[in-house]
């Protein structure tokens, strides 16, 4: 498990090839050039942090957070914006353990608390999520407005 601050080029190169396996599990046609450039501008000089999971020394998942101003605590929180295991090493506590090196991470950097979304009918990541600690906040509704 390592975090990628302030990634090389060559740990941006490997990160690419994995978070276009993730974005073509989304349905976003693969674009090897284009998840590089956005790597760069958002994790090497952003606001975005990485984490990612090894086994064999391959990157075989990856925890992307975001750490966000909390007005009225007047302090930030993180919000874990991406989590993706490849399909062959999952249920093996890659996720687990992905998210226990956030929760570390947050509370070393005084975040407040970890906020993160996903799919109502994803049972798999809502169990493991709620397992973890995370609990369902209700009273709210998220929106979007397309542009």
């Amino acid at each position: 498990m390592r975090e990628l601050n302030a990634p090389t080029t060559a740990e941006i190169a490997e990160f690419a090839d994995l978070f276009d396996q993730y974005r073509g599990h989304y349905g976003q046609a693969a674009d090897y050039e284009q998840s590089v450039a956005w790597l760069q501008r958002n994790v090497s000089s952003g606001p975005l942090k990485v984490f990612s999971a090894e086994i064999d020394r391959k990157m075989v998942g990856f925890a992307i957070t975001m750490d966000i101003p909390a007005s009225l605590r007047l302090g930030h929180y993180w919000q874990i914006k991406d989590l993706f295991v490849v399909p062959q090493s999952r249920r093996v506590g890659v996720a687990r353990a992905l998210l226990s090196r956030v929760r570390s991470s947050a509370v070393a950097a005084g975040a407040l608390r970890i906020v993160l979304q996903t799919e109502l009918d994803n049972s798999n990541a809502l169990r493991l999520y709620e397992e973890s600690g995370f609990i369902t906040l209700d009273g709210y509704r998220s929106l979007v407005l397309p542009l």
